[in-house]
């Protein structure tokens, strides 16, 4: 596959990415990969890479671009930690949702006018804080969008009036949530609040949750790694993909 260095021009500024594409005559579908809160890294290219091969235009913007480029982080990320927490404050502060529906939409309406991108059929993927991201990306782009996933995302239903679930009324997407165990970004109570909401939207959609996977099992240079269980959830993305794009 190729990878290109790219920019892409959002209402708030210009947020850099990386572009890969399969080897080969296109089109292809489209695919927008969102990183966790450590940004673009190796591990998150190798899980953009890995969707590439499978026949996708896969676009991985900065999320953070507002802020730093790549590596977003200068020293290990570690959870707890005095100068990590101060870091992610800093990276995460600016991404407000209104913040994050523009960069959705912009990264949208990028990819889907790439001259190696198959028409109205795009899928995007969040991990951690951007899988409400995805969720944005669904609902303000509901004539593109056609398929969006969360990994271990975090405040996808809270009580702020801008919160992820109030959004799905705009949503025509095929929905899955991939939750986490014993996560306190997204707790049992709020995945069954999260729930209910997606039954009263009455959309496609899966929500469940990975037994004995806590928060960011599904990046493999992340401490609670588990293999087995972020091969499900890529699995589970391989098949959402493969139906609807």
């Amino acid at each position: 596959m190729t990878e290109q260095q790219t920019e892409i021009t959002t209402p708030d500024g210009v947020a850099d990415a990386v572009l890969y594409q399969p080897e080969g005559a296109g089109p292809w579908p489209g695919v927008i990969h969102l990183t966790d809160i450590a940004g673009i890294r190796a591990s998150h290219r190798q899980m953009a890479q890995r969707l590439a091969s499978l026949g996708y235009v896969v676009l991985l913007p900065n999320i953070f671009y507002r802020t730093a480029r790549p590596p977003v982080f200068n020293t290990p990320f570690k959870l707890g930690d005095e100068a990590s927490m101060k870091r992610v404050r800093e990276l995460a502060g600016p991404l407000t949702p209104e913040a994050m529906q523009r960069d959705a939409a912009a990264y949208v309406d990028f990819l889907a006018v790439h001259e190696s991108v198959r028409p109205k059929k795009i899928g995007v993927v969040g991990y951690c804080l951007t899988g409400r991201m995805a969720v944005h990306a669904a609902a303000m782009r509901p004539e593109l969008v056609v398929a969006a996933a969360s990994f271990h995302g975090a405040s996808l239903c809270t009580d702020d009036p801008a919160s992820p679930h109030l959004m799905l009324p705009k949503v025509k997407a095929h929905l899955y949530f991939g939750h986490a165990t014993n996560d306190r970004g997204m707790n049992a109570e709020a995945i069954e609040k999260f729930n209910h909401a997606l039954r009263a939207w009455g959309g496609r959609y899966e929500s469940e949750v990975y037994e004995g996977a806590t928060h960011g099992w599904t990046v493999p240079d992340g401490p609670v790694y588990n293999q087995p269980q972020a091969e499900r959830a890529f699995g589970k993305l391989k098949e959402l993909f493969a139906e609807t794009l």
